[in-house]
């Protein structure tokens, strides 16, 4: 592949990428506006998503006449599975420490990515991802220190395990290079099954359901579709920090909305992770920029 192919297939990726880190930003503030408990929230979110898939599915293949698979493979099931847990772990991080908490420590899944490539698939991070995870874990710990100095173990554990699960999901996508835009969607059907069996007595309990239909109806399903797309495109650690997009934009929105501020100790450690997000993504414009203008030896 060419200099300019590669540039031009990394701006595709970051493209697609960063739209879907734009709409996941949205899911937190969404399913505080709709109001309700745990389960009937990840009942209704994720049964919205499964029947988006199943729609998306039909649309691209019968209309569009382009062939795409629900599940493709035993690459797909293990993604897929990983996607449904994740949605799990990240509802039960919501409901059991602050969003700030949450967003923050998601901050973890392109270190995770990091390593697993590093591991898994002999992908050696570059000197300068490698710097920006070690400034990134430095800001997670000043966040995650508060949220344990006040009672949140539980709900930090939970954010841990969703960023763990994301970039085991990532991380298999990048090695099978098979098309998984769909597999967080349709395996949506997990965690929905799991979030009925555990309903109240008295089943759906949502104060405000449109939001929660608006998050798994469109927000949900254009945000996994696109980040599940990026590793086709770009590096797991790459596709790893676009989910950073919902670190610095969530507690912003909830901000807004909620009025829950954050700590100051919360501020200086999301600001340590945007200075190094911004850092790392300039550094890698400019590598591509430098490799893209030396031309190819004959």
């Amino acid at each position: 592949m060419s200099s300019s192919s590669d540039a031009a297939t990394h701006r595709r990726g970051l493209a697609i990428t960063g739209l879907g880190g734009l709409a996941l930003s949205f899911d937190i503030p969404l399913i505080r506006s709709a109001g309700g408990d745990v389960w009937s929230l990840l009942a209704v979110r994720s049964l919205s998503t499964f029947l988006i898939a199943l729609g998306a599915w039909f649309v691209i293949n019968r209309v569009l006449g382009r062939k795409i698979s629900l599940m493709p493979g035993k690459s797909g099931l293990i993604v897929g599975l990983f996607y449904g847990i994740n949605s799990c772990t990240f509802l039960l991080a919501v409901f059991n420490t602050s969003t700030a908490n949450v967003v923050f420590i998601l901050a973890f899944t392109s270190m995770f990515a990091a390593l697993q490539s590093w591991i898994f698939l002999k992908e050696r991070p570059s000197n300068a991802t490698l710097t920006t995870m070690l400034v990134m874990v430095f800001g997670v710990g000043l966040i995650v220190q508060h949220g344990l100095e006040s009672g949140h173990f539980f709900g930090d554990a939970m954010a841990a395990s969703s960023a763990f699960l994301l970039a085991s999901a990532i991380t298999i996508s990048r090695a099978s290079r098979r098309d998984m835009a769909l597999v967080p969607l349709v395996t949506a059907i997990f965690p929905a099954a799991v979030a009925m069996l555990m309903l109240p007595a008295g089943g759906l309990t949502i104060a405000a359901p449109g939001y929660i239909l608006f998050n798994g109806l469109v927000m949900i399903p254009l945000a996994f579709f696109c980040l599940a797309t990026g590793p086709r495109y770009l590096s797991a650690p790459e596709v790893g920090m676009f989910y950073l997009l919902e670190t610095i934009l969530a507690p912003i929105w909830v901000w807004l909305v909620f009025s829950e501020t954050p700590t100051t100790q919360t501020l200086i450690g999301g600001t340590i992770l945007i200075l190094a997000l911004v850092g790392h993504s300039l550094w890698q414009m400019r590598s591509r920029s430098l490799r893209t203008a030396i031309p190819c030896p004959e």
